[in-house]
């Protein structure tokens, strides 16, 4: 058997012709296997969704009960046969739920990584190496300049500035499923046990992720009725970006724009958004994660999809690795 037959790129997303699924399909498919939550990877409308536990109730959650004809959920390291091609889902470390794809036949094993992250996060399941013959990566930050810092430390400087500006409220922006959680987690492992004000699109969200026990500590809404609640005890608001391009931010007092991202690395894109603290906080793999986890699948061939492709495939080559970019369309590599 070849790669190709096993998974090959259509308009629809990766498509096994052996066992006849999509992989996070980005348009409505009969049968779709979904890495993770994010809505770039998780849509509405299949007719089966196959998927972690975690991410079907996250699925439902954003897009309600009827998302999908039907759903089945699988467990890590649970083996699945599709039309005689056997599937597993292993842990991504990315958001909760988040999942790589094994794909196996005849004696040929393709992972598809989906979005994934290699640094320590107590909001989600570690990431596991999964030895293959091709494997699939992300390539977000594939930039031999994107080195993310500890987590840990950006937000010690959070902590800090909280401390020498406590007259402001400090409005972070992070996105909805799994960066708001992680940050809000991180604070606490930081010390700040106050009540931490959320923008209304993280309530549901955040109540699951307590469900799953991943504690978050006293959280209270920032908004009532639609309408922003300033108070001089905001402290910190968290909330996704999209939120503060409106007049909802500016009702806080005197509000300092933090924003939380991979992209904070890069200081022109702080500076567009206006951002006055940023934090380099990834859901992503950095540089040298992603070559380190390339070498640990033992993988001969590698294919490279929604990112900066053509420096992964070019470190690959010169490494000995055959590898090609999918060019798949319809994957963000903002929302991280």
């Amino acid at each position: 058997m070849q790669p190709h037959d096993l998974l090959c790129p259509r308009p629809e997303g990766l498509y096994s012709p052996a066992g006849d699924f999509f992989v996070d399909p980005v348009r409505p498919v009969a049968r779709a296997l979904v890495t993770h939550g994010h809505a770039d990877h998780a849509r509405a409308g299949h007719g089966a969704v196959l998927a972690t536990r975690q991410t079907l109730d996250i699925m439902a959650l954003r897009y309600g009960e009827g998302f999908a004809g039907t759903v089945q959920a699988a467990g890590y390291g649970e083996r699945i046969d599709l039309g005689g091609v056997r599937v597993s889902f292993h842990p991504a470390g990315h958001v909760l739920g988040s999942a790589q794809i094994a794909v196996e036949a005849n004696g040929l094993r393709i992972v598809a990584s989906g979005d994934y992250k290699r640094a320590a996060d107590p909001t989600c399941a570690a990431f596991e190496p999964v030895a293959c013959d091709v494997f699939i990566t992300e390539a977000t930050f594939a930039l031999p300049v994107f080195v993310h810092p500890p987590a840990a430390d950006e937000t010690a400087r959070l902590i800090a500035s909280l401390a020498q500006f406590p007259e402001r409220t400090h409005i972070v922006g992070a996105y909805a499923l799994g960066k708001a959680q992680r940050v809000i987690r991180l604070m606490r492992e930081a010390g700040h046990d106050a009540p931490i004000r959320i923008h209304g699109a993280l309530e549901k969200l955040c109540a699951y992720y307590e469900t799953q026990g991943v504690t978050l500590g006293p959280l209270v809404p920032a908004t009532l009725d639609g309408k922003a609640r300033a108070t001089a005890e905001d402290g910190v608001v968290v909330g996704p970006p999209a939120a503060f391009a409106d007049r909802w931010s500016r009702r806080f007092a005197d509000p300092l724009t933090v924003f939380a991202s991979g992209w904070m690395r890069v200081r022109q894109r702080a500076r567009q958004r206006g951002v006055e603290l940023p934090l380099i906080v990834s859901d992503h793999a950095d540089w040298p994660e992603l070559t380190a986890t390339i070498r640990e699948t033992g993988a001969a061939e590698v294919w490279v999809t929604h990112g900066r492709e053509e420096a992964l495939v070019r470190w690959c080559e010169l490494n000995g690795i055959r590898a090609r970019p999918l060019h798949l369309v319809g994957y963000e590599d903002e929302a991280e």
